[in-house]
């Protein structure tokens, strides 16, 4: 299996688990849904809106990379490891640049001064079991996609009939009684086989 395959599925799962980790800290710090709404407005958070959408469309790739996994399998191609490092480097370094853009963006400057938000601490501890379950998702869904690959290059081809339909109630009805096209043709209950 093909190395970007492995990420393409990886890579949506880290993005919904470091999400989810960041709304937890904002629901941990800010218990109050207007006090929580206006903290994220004022530190840049208005693209939130979209979020849904750019997930949907990441797991739709994670969804096309898993079928693609599957048919490499079927083929026979060795299946590639996640490496669960890269989880747990990947999964707080993209907290700290999205809290940090999210604010520069806000501000129209470079805003370092995004690690002393009250939220930032407790996002960045969180980072690391939602990385951990998105590993174990991911491991979990290749795992399956292999698995379904190997089931399916193993079946065998369906059988295929030894005589063309169109002959078959000639044969049933033995090889000297002959049956009329038009009787064929016709709805009712089945015709007399004569031995």
């Amino acid at each position: 299996m093909r190395r970007s395959l492995t990420w393409l599925v990886a890579l949506p799962l880290l993005l919904a688990g470091s999400q989810a980790a960041h709304v937890l800290a904002y629901q941990l710090v800010y218990p109050g849904v207007h006090v929580r709404t206006h903290a994220l407005l004022v530190s840049g958070h208005g693209y939130l809106d979209r979020l849904p959408l750019v997930l949907g469309i990441a797991c739709g790739i994670a969804l096309v990379a898993l079928a693609v996994a599957a048919i490499d399998a079927a083929r026979g191609r060795p299946a590639r490891a996640l490496p669960p490092w890269a989880f747990a480097l990947l999964a707080p370094v993209a907290f700290v640049l999205q809290e940090v853009l999210e604010l520069s963006f806000h501000s129209g400057t470079l805003a370092w001064q995004a690690a002393t938000a009250p939220t930032f601490l407790p996002g960045l501890l969180l980072q690391l079991p939602f990385a951990l379950l998105a590993w174990l998702a991911a491991r979990m869904l290749l795992r399956a996609a292999v698995t379904a690959g190997r089931k399916l290059a193993a079946q065998p081809p369906a059988p295929r009939p030894l005589l063309p339909p169109a002959t078959l109630p000639a044969v049933v009805a033995g090889p000297h009684a002959r049956v009329p096209a038009h009787r064929l043709a016709t709805r009712g209950p089945p015709l007399p086989v004569a031995v």
